[in-house]
């Protein structure tokens, strides 16, 4: 009996480390800054309204256009047809779902600054007002500049 007991307790031993480490890392790749899986993007297909994965650009004329500017495009739809702060949470997760697009991010939420101003009729207040900490503030800094 004393040998089934230390047999089974040895066994034990060896095995829970192995399923504490596999069960440790999967739930690591579930994390928001985990590159997406099939599984992931199977879930944001579902609870998109049109099924698509991330946001294509609807604008005409934006096929053919490098992605940083079909990206452009449809911020400065947004912005017109909405609010700037629509279009800037439009940026944050585009950055976030496309970060080859980085590089671009502080010139386009400048743009969105710019644009907003006009928007508004030159009053930076009502602009400003939609800043949101994207890009380092490069919002803020188009709207006064």
């Amino acid at each position: 009996m004393k040998q089934l007991v230390r047999r089974i307790g040895q066994t034990f031993a060896l095995t829970l480390p192995v399923i504490l480490v596999t069960t440790g890392t999967l739930a690591v790749t579930r994390v928001p800054w985990a590159p997406p899986t099939g599984l992931d993007q199977q879930v944001v297909a579902a609870s998109s309204g049109d099924g698509s994965i991330g946001r294509t650009s609807t604008a005409p004329g934006t096929q053919g256009l490098a992605p940083q500017d079909a990206l452009r495009v449809d911020l400065l739809e947004e912005l017109k047809n909405h609010n700037p702060g629509t279009a800037l949470d439009l940026l944050e997760r585009t950055m976030r779902e496309k970060p080859s697009l980085t590089p671009y991010c502080s010139q386009l939420s400048s743009e969105l600054g710019r644009a907003a101003v006009r928007k508004y009729q030159g009053d930076a207040q009502r602009a400003r007002s939609f800043a949101r900490p994207v890009c380092d503030g490069s919002f803020a800094a188009g709207v006064v500049g």
